[in-house]
């Protein structure tokens, strides 16, 4: 029974022992399964730093890192090295003498780079690399520590900027003095999350900071309280070169303001001395030439001054109406007549324009002789008889434009202009509109590249105050400004429309002086008020119901002369400055 005994007690313990061997296998079975799959995303089984203060500020810090590889040939990490503190200023963190070194085989061949607010370390090996490596970083940091209230602190986030997670990290900092205080944060940069643990030794010049299971891209940030005065090492800034900055005032561009104003002051000076002698010269010459227009010797226009010359003259451009009041002048000489074609026939307002016959065509000024042939010359270069104001439009916008261009010439060769004002005008325009140009061109690099977009921006202004002031450059001779003044006069006489009566015969001599005015009363707009003087001319002159130069229709009278005129004069300026549409 014994030896019975005994083998069974034996069996069952051989059985117990299978049995226990069995389940420990079982059990180590996931483990060995599981160790493959968490070795292959590599990760970070600890990372201790030490940091050492200096009194001069300078910090050395020594970070040992425990990596487990799974085939990597590098590992990576990123330092924060800048912080933007506010819209113009970044905080730095300076970070040098940077070296790397392994006991154990690992990879020690070290490059940085910067991107940004970070610094990116990455540590290389020869080649593929496995299992636990340790990996020793050695370099040193300036800019830790800052003025806060009456004391110092210093603030790194020592650990972090890992792309694998990070089972446990600590951190020791040692300072040349007391530590009053500890704190330290996990997470994001700007988490404001306690970390597992942190205190200060017995003598209290370490702080010492503990994380566990920190993940990828979290940071363990540490804080040490020092005393005023312990560390010699103001914080690092920097200027941030933003769109703020970029149109900062500063001297450079300070300089170009104060420049911009000066350009100004001097550009509307010039134009005092060059606009002003206008009015110097109006201001003398006006009283003169504004007197009783009939009375004693009568009053005219200045002697020789035709309608288009003096619309050039008042506002320096030869204006389309300017045009039009020379085409109603050589009506009124007697180079051609103006039938308005009767609408209850026609079913539209137009004119026919009918050539005269007239000798004397050598008086005629060379912008004038232009305007007579491009009316009466067909599209087909020959010459016609009467043409149609409908029919000119859209075929003499060309000849338009030779018509102006000898109108501009003409001002010169009398005198009253040196220079020739459209050229003037465009010259200081295109001037103004290159430097605008450049200006923009310029205040783009400088924001992207300086601090003085400033500089850039009062170089546009100039620009666009060069090409505006362009259009008020042209500057009339002392000639021309006393014609200009004597103008005035007869502008205001036109203007009060005062022709005194005196029975048939002098309504006979008040049509045709009305008729000799009447294109300066087109260039000044006052053909309603001028054409009161006439409207009950037709009923005390016979034969007075139509102009020489003028046939209205049947039933039309003078008293509807200055709606017709009115209309003739829109219908003249649109027709010739019509374009021919594609």
């Amino acid at each position: 029974m014994s030896a019975l005994a005994s083998f069974g007690h034996a069996r069952r313990a051989a059985t117990a022992l299978t049995t226990t061997a069995l389940a420990c296998l079982l059990a180590a079975a996931p483990a060995s399964a599981a160790a493959p799959a968490q070795a292959s995303a590599g990760r970070v089984l600890s990372d201790a730093v030490t940091i050492g203060l200096a009194r001069d500020g300078a910090a050395h810090v020594k970070e040992t890192i425990s990596y487990s590889f799974s085939g990597e040939r590098q590992l990576s990490r990123k330092y924060v090295t800048r912080v933007h503190e506010s819209v113009t200023e970044d905080r730095l963190y300076k970070l040098d003498n940077l070296r790397a070194s392994s006991p154990d085989g690992g990879p020690a061949e070290v490059a940085t780079s910067v991107s940004g607010t970070e610094t990116t370390v990455k540590v290389s090996g020869t080649g593929a690399l496995t299992g636990k490596r340790t990996v020793v970083l050695e370099y040193d940091l300036r800019g830790v520590t800052a003025a806060v209230g009456a004391a110092q602190e210093m603030r790194w986030p020592a650990v972090g900027g890992w792309s694998v997670p990070v089972d446990s990290a600590r951190v020791t900092v040692s300072a040349p003095g007391e530590i009053r205080s500890v704190n330290c944060f996990s997470g994001p940069l700007q988490s404001s999350v306690g970390c597992t643990q942190y205190y200060m030794d017995h003598s209290h010049t370490q702080g010492i900071y503990a994380q566990q299971q920190m993940l990828p891209g979290e940071y363990l940030t540490v804080v040490a309280g020092l005393p005023a005065g312990t560390v010699q090492d103001p914080p690092l800034h920097e200027r941030r070169h933003t769109a703020a900055t970029a149109f900062s005032v500063n001297g450079v561009t300070g300089g170009a303001l104060l420049g911009l104003l000066l350009l100004l002051g001097g550009g509307v000076l010039a134009l005092y001395l060059l606009r002003g002698r206008d009015q110097r010269a109006v201001a003398g010459k006006a009283a003169e030439g504004d007197q009783a227009p009939v009375g004693g010797g009568g009053f005219e226009p200045p002697h020789g001054v035709r309608p288009g010359q003096i619309g050039t003259l008042i506002d320096e451009q030869a204006d389309v109406i300017d045009v039009t009041a020379t085409i109603v002048d050589l009506a009124v000489r007697g180079y051609l007549r103006i039938d308005e074609e009767d609408r209850e026939v026609t079913g539209r307002m137009d004119w026919e324009l009918v050539r005269l016959d007239r000798p004397g065509a050598e008086e005629l000024l060379r912008y004038e002789r232009l305007l007579l042939d491009a009316l009466f010359t067909g599209p087909d270069g020959a010459p016609r008889p009467a043409v149609k104001l409908s029919d000119l439009g859209g075929t003499f916008a060309t000849q338009l434009a030779e018509v102006r261009s000898a109108m501009y010439d003409d001002v010169v060769e009398q005198g009253w202009f040196a220079r020739r004002p459209d050229t003037v005008r465009s010259r200081w325009t295109i001037t103004g509109v290159v430097l605008t140009v450049l200006g923009v061109a310029g205040t783009v690099a400088l924001a992207l590249t300086t601090d003085y977009a400033l500089a850039g921006l009062a170089v546009i202004i100039a620009g666009g105050a060069l090409a505006y002031g362009g259009q008020y450059m042209p500057a009339k001779t002392a000639r021309g400004s006393t014609v200009l003044a004597h103008t005035i006069g007869f502008r205001a006489f036109l203007e009060r429309g005062e022709i005194p009566d005196g029975g048939p015969v002098a309504s006979q001599q008040r049509i045709a002086l009305f008729s000799r005015f009447l294109p300066y009363a087109v260039v000044f707009d006052t053909v309603p008020k001028w054409a009161e003087t006439v409207k009950d001319a037709g009923e005390r002159a016979q034969g007075a119901d139509n102009l020489y130069w003028y046939e209205g229709p049947a039933e039309w009278d003078l008293s509807r002369f200055a709606e017709s005129m009115r209309t003739f004069t829109l219908a003249t300026s649109g027709s010739i400055s019509q374009s021919r549409g594609l």
